[in-house]
């Protein structure tokens, strides 16, 4: 051990301390960071099997979804904050105590909003702003809940004027407004944001298009995302050389490129009766420009921030998965869910008067509810069972490409900003050196 080093840190090739069990810090680190993802991810491929469970409305599906990473996405910067002041091992000791009850009463839930009730604890406790916006999205696109959707939408806003003024009072603030105002951070978390959320977004809408439109098996389905995993782990590793080569605009808007063309493939070539190359195309493209956005994304955070907020640029690079994953799941799985209950509408509208005259209004409203709703009312009417089910994978087809639309324009937008608004190699190696003298001078 280095002269003058603690017990539990030596020093490492470049002079900097690494704890003596540096491979072994690595591996829990890895570990629990795939039981997280893991918890994010599996609800998305479960989606179809729990709607036909508890009948669930489509909404219902979406807070299921997004349960998770809403938890996850109110608290990250609150537990970042309280690792920097009292240690980062008392923060992942907690967690993953707190995740195992979360994930068993998930596992044996016997209603739908238990389910979406475990979920939500399991990233830990929602705060008012992040959860007051997330549903006020979901409901915006059911009936009759329009004046739900505002009042959520002004509790959000409340709740965030509040945490502004308290952050720019505040001695010692949780999240320094000052260091998120500088130019490579607050673009980096939003371009982060959209571009992390695009691939929830995709994966939560694509489990369901998998599942109930061209009949895949729930392990089919799992297997089908392989490409976007595995088209990730390929790019990461090259997206950090050319960060250093080209910088982090020319990389992150080269990752922009190939989400929207994972977007512009479901939109346009995502039908039903389709073969697998083109779910693995989409797949593998969006998978590709996550890979290559990610590093820059994550990167600019933790390089733009002095060392004493650490924990703020990790909370920060967390957040940009958890809440962009929040929000994107959001507005697509509303407008999936406004998409698919218009197509139906009209299917009813467009029926023979000997059909209509069946149909009451609680079949309509269990018809337009949700896929799993509209398979439920086929097996009790099996006489018309292949229209209903064809009908119903009709008009899930018509709610996603409202959702892709969304996507196609959320990664435009977030390339705008990227090309707009992110400095170019040069200018953002002078910044990076302005920011690092102004917290040397501050300390």
């Amino acid at each position: 051990m280095a002269s003058g080093a603690t017990p539990a840190m030596a020093e490492g090739d470049d002079g900097g301390r690494r704890p003596d069990r540096a491979p072994l810090v690595l591996v829990a680190l890895v570990l629990v960071a795939a039981v997280a993802n893991l918890n994010l991810a599996v609800a998305n491929v479960a989606l179809p099997d729990i709607g036909k469970a508890f009948t669930s409305s489509q909404t219902a599906l979406d807070l299921v979804a997004v349960g998770y990473s809403l938890g996850l996405a109110a608290s990250v910067l609150w537990l970042g904050a309280l690792g920097d002041r009292y240690g980062r091992k008392l923060m992942l000791v907690l967690g993953v105590s707190l995740s195992v009850p979360a994930c068993i009463l998930a596992a044996t839930a016997p209603t739908i909003e238990v389910l979406f009730g475990a979920r939500l604890l399991g990233g830990l406790l929602s705060a008012v702003l992040i959860g007051a916006l997330v549903l006020g999205i979901n409901f915006a696109a059911v009936p009759n809940e329009t004046a739900l959707a505002l009042g959520l939408g002004a509790i959000a806003l409340a709740a965030t004027v509040a945490f502004v003024i308290r952050q720019r009072r505040a001695a010692n603030p949780l999240f320094d407004l000052g260091i998120a105002g500088r130019r490579i951070f607050w673009v980096a978390a939003c371009a982060g944001i959209i571009v992390f959320g695009s691939l929830m977004g995709a994966m939560f809408v694509g489990q369901q298009f998998l599942q109930n439109v061209l009949d895949y098996s729930t392990l089919d389905a799992g297997l089908a995302i392989l490409p976007a995993a595995v088209f990730m782990i390929i790019a990461a590793p090259r997206s950090a050389k050319l960060v250093e080569a080209r910088g982090a605009r020319f990389t992150l808007l080269c990752g922009y490129v190939f989400c929207m063309a994972g977007f512009l493939t479901m939109f346009f070539l995502w039908d039903d009766g389709i073969s697998y190359w083109p779910v693995g195309l989409g797949y593998a493209l969006v998978g590709l420009g996550v890979g290559l956005a990610g590093t820059p994304a994550s990167h600019s955070l933790t390089g733009s921030v002095p060392v004493q907020r650490a924990g703020m640029a990790s909370g920060t690079a967390d957040l940009q998965r958890d809440l962009g994953g929040a929000i994107m799941q959001s507005i697509l799985g509303a407008l999936l869910t406004a998409g698919y209950a218009s197509a139906i509408a009209a299917d009813i509208a467009g029926a023979p008067s000997d059909v209509q005259s069946q149909i009451t209004d609680g079949i309509a409203q269990e018809l337009q509810s949700s896929f799993s709703s509209a398979t439920a009312v086929a097996e009790q009417y099996p006489q018309y069972s292949e229209q209903i089910v064809a009908a119903a994978r009709e008009s899930f087809i018509q709610g996603q490409d409202w959702a892709y639309a969304a996507g196609i324009i959320a990664v435009a937008l977030g390339a705008a900003l990227v090309f707009f608004m992110f400095p170019k190699r040069d200018e953002e190696r002078a910044l990076l050196r302005e920011y690092q003298a102004e917290d040397l001078a501050a300390a």
